[in-house]
């Protein structure tokens, strides 16, 4: 068995190369049932966000299971060979590595952001009620999790709770210096956009809009925060007023575009508009910049600020690696173990098969036995058959963590007359 890694991610592929490989919230079930129905795809989870999309797969072959995600990712994405270079692929301990490193948020764009653990958590619980993982994604993205929480509990790197939505209202402080008197708005009222008015809401900023296309989920946000909350319909006028807005919705198009926002000029009296675009998709074309004192940032603008003043979660970075040893290294064994239990079962059953029909045939001959006489001889023989088994399966455990365990496991395997037991044990794990 191997674990597979395909991805895309803010440090190799452009914004406008992730925004087209990303799954909306409302397909990506779909996504991974189809996935699931490729024949060499075992186990699948898919986690898309605004910074990456990544999948990962359990396979029994690297190179099928690496063809059966190319031409899933061909065919769902309409995908041409350009966008091929700017795929990554980790395998196995690398893949199982990067896993845990992207929960803890060491692989973000903001160090040890706490909004991933959720996204990975949701990705793992969505795949398991699809009952597309199985045995080996159980187990590890349980690791995982727990892994992260802790990590986050224990060391500075969890303090100060940090996501994108926290730079991009960083990022209003730098341009304007104090942000509490500016009118802000919060276009989505999604978990990214409940994020940026609670990091609004700590920076003293009241006067606050939310935008929605459901008009019901803009009040609920904005009654909690103390905010006004309006309808896409009357996002033009909201917007002749406002000083900032941050858009994170999960629209698969612009809603704010170069044409609906030239008119407003006018009215705007050419007061600067800071826009702040952190969905993935983009919520805001591009053109808007031609705007006269229209100013534009996508999620990859936010990675300069996202840079400064990282010293201390560096260092607790460098702390939770040091620990991540451990957890690799405990992984890694559940694993390989995995791989030399069906030949410790097929083992054990062998031999009390054989206890078994030795007893019957001593039965048979000796038909005279009262039934203590008969528990007596279970007992010892089940002995003699649990004595000669603790050293082979002592080895059979010590093969998994061995170099060549493949073919250490053939010979086990041969020595003991395993291939038809292993071959029934199999079929039951099916």
């Amino acid at each position: 068995m191997h674990i597979l890694k395909v991805g895309v991610n803010y440090q190799v592929a452009p914004l406008e190369v992730r925004e087209k490989l990303t799954f909306s919230e409302d397909v990506i079930q779909h996504a991974m049932i189809s996935l699931s129905e490729y024949e060499a795809i075992l186990e699948n989870i898919i986690l898309s966000t605004c910074n990456r999309t990544e999948i990962y797969v359990v396979v029994e072959s690297l190179d099928t299971g690496k063809q059966s995600v190319m031409a899933f990712l061909k065919y769902w994405f309409q995908m041409g060979e350009k966008f091929t270079e700017y795929l990554q692929f980790s395998k196995d301990d690398d893949a199982i590595n990067h896993t845990f490193k992207l929960a803890v948020g060491l692989d973000s764009m903001v160090l040890g952001e706490t909004q991933i653990l959720g996204q990975v958590r949701d990705a793992f619980l969505t795949a398991q009620q699809l009952h597309v993982t199985g045995k080996i994604f159980n187990e590890l993205f349980k690791r995982v999790i727990t892994f992260a929480k802790s990590a986050h509990s224990n060391t500075i790197i969890g303090e100060q709770a940090v996501s994108i939505s926290y730079v991009a209202v960083e990022l209003s402080k730098k341009i304007f210096g104090k942000i509490n008197e500016k009118h802000v708005v919060i276009i989505g009222a999604g978990e990214m956009g409940e994020l940026s008015l609670e990091n609004l809401s700590s920076a003293g900023v009241s006067n606050i809009t939310v935008v929605n296309r459901s008009f019901y989920k803009a009040e609920q946000l904005a009654k909690r925060f103390h905010a006004t909350a309006a309808t896409m319909a009357e996002l033009g006028d909201v917007l002749t007023t406002s000083d900032i807005v941050i858009s994170s919705t999960g629209a698969n198009e612009a809603i704010l575009t170069k044409e609906q926002l030239q008119p407003l000029q006018k009215q705007r009296r050419n007061k600067p508009l800071f826009l702040i675009d952190i969905a993935v998709p983009r919520d805001i074309e591009a053109s808007v910049e031609q705007l006269d004192n229209i100013f534009l940032y996508d999620v990859d603008d936010l990675q300069h600020v996202a840079d400064e003043n990282m010293e201390a979660r560096k260092e607790a970075a460098a702390l939770i690696e040091s620990q991540l040893v451990h957890e690799l290294s405990s992984f890694q064994n559940w694993l390989n173990m995995l791989d030399v239990v069906p030949l410790i079962k097929a083992l054990r059953e062998k031999s009390l098969d054989i206890q078994e029909r030795t007893l019957a045939s001593i039965f048979r001959k000796i038909p005279d036995l009262d039934e203590r006489e008969m528990k007596v001889l279970r007992k010892h023989t089940k002995s003699i058959v649990n004595q000669l088994l603790e050293q082979p399966i002592k080895q059979a455990k010590l093969i998994g963590n061995t170099e060549n365990s493949e073919v250490h496991k053939e010979i086990f395997s041969n020595i003991f007359g395993l291939d038809n037991h292993v071959q029934d044990e199999k079929q039951r794990g099916k």
